[in-house]
């Protein structure tokens, strides 16, 4: 067929758009977001959040943005928007999750507390990215993690853990960037000092 008879591929429409045809009434365009976004959204929920949460806090932070749509502001990126109410749903799993524990907070295995003594004493400037990737390590920090407040968790796996700078940090926790700096600060001071202080009991 000559190429001057091709039809042109459909332009697919960009996110304003869409937002507005949800607005006007046309609710099922909502599912273009929710397909164009689904493994960004989903990214994000697994580093913040256990695997077996990870679907239904998706769906979650799809159902906040529907709500929400009216509020988002044209002048900034709805990615950006939608990562900040992903952020800002897992924080709040945690919150919830932190309220309703019952279980008391186990220790570390013995092979875990022999492992941290060695870390201690050959690297003690590993960096948070090299502990993240060993698995037995990524065990101590998850447990570490679990002894913080929410909010001290997620401004340490924010700030520390992905390297996002403060000021974006700030954005998608909806805080003021004083605030991030001081509860970074803070939390890595404590999570530190549970480390050390583990590491010296094996």
């Amino acid at each position: 067929m000559p190429l001057g008879n091709a039809e042109p591929e459909p332009v697919a429409p960009d996110d304003q758009d869409v937002v507005q045809r949800v607005l006007a009434g046309d609710v099922n365009a909502f599912a273009l977001l929710m397909e164009r976004y689904q493994e960004y959204v989903l990214a994000i929920i697994r580093r913040h959040a256990p695997p077996n949460q990870v679907e239904e806090l998706a769906q979650e932070v799809f159902i906040k943005a529907f709500k929400s749509l009216g509020g988002w502001r044209r002048s900034g990126r709805f990615r950006s928007w939608l990562a900040s109410i992903a952020v800002r749903t897992c924080y709040d799993f945690w919150r919830k999750h932190y309220r309703t524990r019952e279980v008391p907070l186990s220790a570390l295995s013995e092979a875990h507390r022999e492992w941290l003594d060695r870390a201690l004493t050959d690297a003690s400037e590993t960096s948070w990215q090299d502990i993240a990737r060993q698995q037995e390590a990524r065990e101590i920090l998850d447990w570490a993690l679990d002894q913080l407040s929410a909010a001290d968790r997620m401004v340490l796996e924010l700030v520390y853990l992905e390297e996002r700078p403060v000021k974006e940090a700030a954005r998608l926790l909806g805080w003021t960037v004083s605030n991030v700096k001081v509860r970074s600060f803070r939390a890595r001071r404590k999570i530190n000092q549970l480390l050390l202080q583990e590491g010296r009991h094996s």
